[in-house]
């Protein structure tokens, strides 16, 4: 039986065996499909790319043989990034690139030599773009300033430099011009082309689009490109001579529109800039060769202009950052309001089974339910007690929870400072965690007088004072000291126990936060001081501390003084 099972689990793996190579070639042959999903992208990229080239060739060529404006390399890189996604498809963008390149060259008017070498240069010039924005801008995303920054600077920037210095070259060896001539005309083109066009395609999104088509956005868009084409064309006719003018409107274009509009407004400043150039109306170089005036446009276009787009990409993602942040707002106030509602109730539901147990508690500690024993008189003393701190914990959830929601009302008033820190030291007296300690009081100067609600200051004071006798009891004394401080009194509650460690410091105010201490033998819950911090607030004075480890602790409250 097993024989037989060893038989048919080898016949198995040898089918297996003989259906890898069957199912690799269908992979592969998926891949080769998936690579052509999208062919008409593929095609329009062709066909937009040879359209550019010729445009640029006929219109733009300036220096020998380069073209001052280039389009084709920003548009096929933008829709490169967009659309591929594996070595196949990669492939198949080099091979649709370089056909419709030779076609462009040749359409143009270049010599079929020419032709190859302009259409190798560029395809070196895409390649080593899209390979540098994948590493250095992954994601491509133009409404991050720092990708945006990245890809400018690697795929606009960088990217050229290779394929220009190639072309540059054999030109100079060709006797056509010279080689910074030709460097400089190819890189400010391709660089600019690479920028704006690159920039513009990789901004186009669903939710850019959505947000582009509302009507007013719209309208505003257009109104924008419009007044920048006609202040461009007034300012290097001659009929405009501030040509500051353009700056603001560039810059509103790039506040109100994003990437998008920046790169459009651009788009249009540069082609207007080169075709004003190339008939002698270049900016500020008027009687200088063509070349020397559309170098000038690249430059002030480039260098002067493409800097909006970052201005663009940095507005954009302030936006984005400021929504996001809004949002979570949003989200931690709705559950701040959960969070103090479900605190109200429980707080409700607390007291009432509480209130039982007290005087439950009570009736047996004195004997009415029957007669008890010591022990049980003890046992009764301590039910009682310990319902007691409950009663009190829920009281303060219940007052931190109206904290939260703003339904504590404060009656604010002139209030005596001195008499409150004496009511407190009082009542403080008469606790237990005060028996072998001595509270004093320094009040420094006549006539303190705060304006706060009297009940609300004496319970944060109470709570500090409270919190002093049980964390600072080794310290053996707890000073209550008040003194004018600017515009208000300042309130301190100083003991003199082990302190607190800046790590803690920054933590106490949290709720239910007891710094470590919630299995020591010191009774407490961590919801006392953010109450007092709310009350604080309400009554708009400020609460905070000073300590060092070793050298106690100072609790202090600033109130407006009367």
């Amino acid at each position: 039986m097993s024989r037989a099972l060893d038989i048919e689990t080898g016949a198995a793996r040898k089918s297996d065996a003989q259906a890898q190579p069957r199912r690799a070639v269908r992979d592969e042959g998926r891949d080769a499909v998936r690579a052509f999903e999208h062919p008409l992208t593929l095609i329009a990229t062709g066909l937009i790319v040879a359209i550019l080239i010729v445009l640029s060739i006929m219109f733009t060529r300036s220096s020998g043989l380069v073209a001052g404006l280039w389009g084709g390399g920003g548009v096929a890189i933008a829709i490169w990034l967009r659309n591929s996604s594996s070595r196949k498809e990669d492939a198949a963008f080099i091979a649709v690139l370089t056909i419709s390149m030779l076609i462009g060259e040749i359409l143009a008017g270049n010599a079929p030599g020419y032709a190859l070498l302009f259409a190798f240069a560029n395809i070196l010039e895409i390649t080593v773009a899209v390979v540098l924005a994948r590493r250095i801008a992954p994601g491509q995303n133009m409404s991050s300033a720092t990708m945006s920054g990245r890809f400018v600077f690697a795929a606009a920037l960088i990217a050229p430099i290779p394929a220009g210095i190639l072309i540059s070259s054999v030109l100079t060896l060709s006797g056509q011009g010279g080689f910074l001539a030709n460097f400089q005309t190819w890189w400010f083109g391709h660089a600019m082309g690479i920028a704006i066009l690159g920039c513009l395609g990789l901004a186009v999104t669903r939710a850019s689009l959505a947000r582009l088509m509302r009507p007013v956005r719209l309208i505003e868009f257009c109104a924008l490109m419009m007044a920048i084409g006609v202040v461009y064309t007034a300012i290097y006719d001659g009929r405009l001579t501030f040509g500051f003018v353009l700056l603001p409107l560039l810059m509103l274009a790039s506040a109100r529109l994003g990437v998008i509009g920046a790169a459009t407004s651009l788009l249009i400043v540069a082609v207007l800039a080169v075709g004003s150039a190339m008939n002698g109306m270049g900016p500020y170089l008027r009687d200088e060769p063509v070349a020397e005036q559309v170098l000038a446009a690249q430059l002030l276009v480039l260098i002067g202009y493409v800097p909006m787009i970052l201005l663009a990409s940095l507005l954009e993602d302030r936006n984005r950052l400021a929504a996001r942040a809004k949002a979570g707002q949003a989200r931690a106030e709705r559950v701040s309001e959960a969070k103090s509602r479900l605190l109200a109730n429980v707080a409700h539901e607390i007291k009432s089974p509480v209130a039982g147990i007290i005087g439950i508690g009570d009736l047996w500690k004195n004997g009415q339910l029957g007669a008890i024993t010591p022990q049980q008189a003890e046992m009764a003393d301590m039910l009682v007690r310990t319902a007691r701190e409950v009663e009190a914990l829920a009281h303060d959830l219940l007052d931190v929870a109206r904290a939260e929601a703003g339904a504590i009302k404060v009656d604010v008033r002139p209030t005596d400072v001195a008499g409150l820190l004496e009511d407190t030291r009082r009542a403080a007296l008469l606790r237990p965690e005060a028996r072998d300690l001595v509270i004093d009081i320094e009040a420094e100067g006549e006539a303190l007088t705060v304006l706060a609600d009297s009940q609300r200051l004496a319970q944060v004071i109470g709570n500090l004072t409270s919190n002093a006798l049980k964390y600072g009891a080794s310290g053996g004394r707890v000073v209550l000291r008040a003194a004018r401080s600017g515009e208000g009194v300042r309130i301190e509650v100083v003991d003199f126990g082990p302190g607190l460690s800046v790590e803690k410091q920054a933590q106490l105010f949290e709720p239910f936060n007891r710094l470590g201490l919630e299995r020591s033998s010191i009774e407490g819950h961590g919801v006392g001081l953010a109450l007092a911090k709310r009350l604080v607030e309400l009554q708009q004075g400020t609460i905070g501390v000073v300590s060092e480890p070793g050298k106690g602790a100072a609790f202090w409250v600033l109130m407006p003084k009367a």
